[in-house]
């Protein structure tokens, strides 16, 4: 027997009074945040809900989004963490396609969240100071209520969790996570890379409902009896001060949370006492990794991982380094590989050095893809996960992910690979973040183009791109070099940091 549960409610054995949370000024306590859990799990039972039924979390950073989920997976049920800034439709597709047999929703949510379940036949369960039309307030049920006595037990292969990815190729699809993919990668991360010991305290500032914030944070986090202090929303300025004020020892972001801390620390004495610090979600420029361990004394380990695979798969660590720009060895029990499919689609393992997809083996691959099982089998193959990411591995085994597949350029039949072109210009002065794309072009079949913002009082022109191209031009081959540069005040990101860059092509490739 296995369950995602017992990751709290050990921990509230273990550790009773030791702060699980901090939020504001409120802290919880690991007893206190399982017994809430508990009296969660209680009124959800009243309205059904059971072992295997799917229960969507729509809800914020706050206290109630661990209560909430480790209440859902108290009963057996699975829970369905869904996008806190998803519209209606939207979240609709996601209650539909899940099945779910009820939707718990922050009051500042309803207004989407309601419309939703009401599309879709749904019960909601409100959080909030707020109610509206016939919601049920379960919050309050909650503190009325006895609290199970403890966890339903569950197999190894029983659904914990159905994650949805980003959906940058259609609909998002339910990546199907079993206890077992769920707990291993906690149990195995916790240990290394992410070295969680009872006394560290970690900056909570992913969302939650994303799988690096929710698994990677959160889960790890509270498997080893530490701390975690909730941000509802990132801010540069707002995270450096929680951060020393609480005495952080441990932060995970993505790569733009980390040019807002050094952009905070230009106008703040303040530094926390910062051990070691974790990036995932895309490539983390090795200019900007190089500022903030000068600037803040600690160092940064870049990982690599998706959603389908719950979610680490590879980082950087202590004992293991690997180097600036790589992301390291595979994670405990888990196989790495570069591959290629051949004529009749096997996968076919390429040697050290040459580039091609990352594949992926071990207790972290996700059972398959919710109600798709064409698309189950277009990825699970031969026993490997096909990450649709490209890579290469070194003679020592260190990984390197190249790009993603979608984002590569073909320029007159050669391959660009946006990281790389990405590396070379962010260390332009007058750069502060860029996205390489390829835009359709007559001749060449895509153009390389890169979008940036420029540093603050920077004048973008013709000519500045000028300069921004001929700086290109001298440090890459004739062919990956920008010849388009476009000009913005901020990249659109999505909800975990990410640059949409479908977004960016969409836009410019009109």
């Amino acid at each position: 027997m296995i369950s995602v549960a017992a990751v709290l409610a050990d921990s509230a054995v273990r550790r009773p009074d030791h702060p699980a949370l901090v939020f504001g000024t409120e802290e919880v306590t690991y007893r206190r945040l399982w017994e809430r859990a508990r009296r969660y799990a209680a009124v959800l039972g009243r309205f059904g809900i059971g072992p295997g039924d799917r229960v969507a979390l729509l809800l914020t950073n706050t206290p109630e989004f661990p209560a909430a989920y480790f209440g859902v997976l108290a009963l057996g049920a699975v829970a369905v963490p869904v996008h806190a800034l998803l519209r209606a439709g939207e979240i609709e597709y996601v209650l539909r396609d899940s099945g779910a047999r009820a939707l718990i929703c922050d009051a500042p949510l309803l207004d989407q969240g309601g419309k939703a379940a009401a599309a879709a036949d749904v019960r909601v369960l409100a959080i909030g100071l707020e109610q509206r039309g016939d919601s049920v307030r379960l919050d309050v049920l909650a503190d009325h209520a006895d609290p199970v006595e403890r966890a339903e037990p569950r197999e190894p292969g029983d659904l914990a969790l159905v994650l949805y990815t980003s959906g940058t190729t259609g609909r998002p699809k339910g990546a199907m996570l079993t206890h077992l993919n769920v707990v291993m990668n906690v149990v195995t991360t916790m240990v290394s890379p992410f070295e969680f010991r009872e006394h560290d305290v970690l900056l909570g500032c992913l969302p939650l409902f994303h799988t690096f914030g929710q698994i990677c944070g959160m889960l790890t986090c509270f498997r080893a009896g530490a701390t975690l202090v909730l941000m509802p929303r990132f801010d540069g300025p707002r995270a450096l001060e929680l951060m020393t004020v609480h005495g952080c020892t441990v932060f995970m972001g993505v790569p733009t949370m980390y040019l807002a801390l050094l952009d905070a620390a230009r106008d703040s004495a303040d530094r926390p006492p910062l051990q070691r610090a974790y990036s995932g979600g895309s490539a983390l420029p090795v200019s900007v990794l190089e500022s903030f361990e000068a600037e803040f004394g600690c160092p940064i380990f870049e990982g690599y991982g998706l959603t389908e695979t719950s979610p680490v798969v590879a980082y950087r660590q202590r004992r293991r380094p690997g180097g600036p720009g790589t992301v390291g060895h595979p994670i405990w029990g888990v196989e790495v590989e570069i591959a290629r499919a051949d004529v009749e689609g096997r996968i076919e393992l390429l040697p050290a050095g040459e580039v091609g997809e990352i594949v992926v083996r071990g207790h972290n691959v996700m059972a398959g893809y919710l109600n798709r099982p064409e698309a189950t089998e277009e990825v699970l193959v031969d026993g490997w996960f096909r990450s649709g990411d490209l890579g290469r591995k070194d003679a020592e085994g260190t990984l390197s992910v190249v790009d993603r597949k979608k984002d590569m350029v073909l320029r007159g039949g050669y391959n660009v690979y946006p990281r790389e072109v990405e590396e070379v210009l962010i260390r332009h002065p007058s750069i502060a973040q860029v996205a390489v794309i390829g835009v359709p072009h007559r001749m060449h079949g895509e153009e390389v183009c890169a979008v940036v913002v420029p540093v603050a009082g920077e004048e973008p022109g013709p000519d500045l791109g000028a300069r921004l191209v001929a700086w290109g031009r001298e440090r890459l081959a004739a062919y990956k070099y920008p010849r388009l540069v476009e000009f913005v005040e901020e990249l659109p990101l999505g909800a975990s940091g990410k640059v949409l860059k479908r977004e960016l092509v969409a836009r410019y490739s009109r």
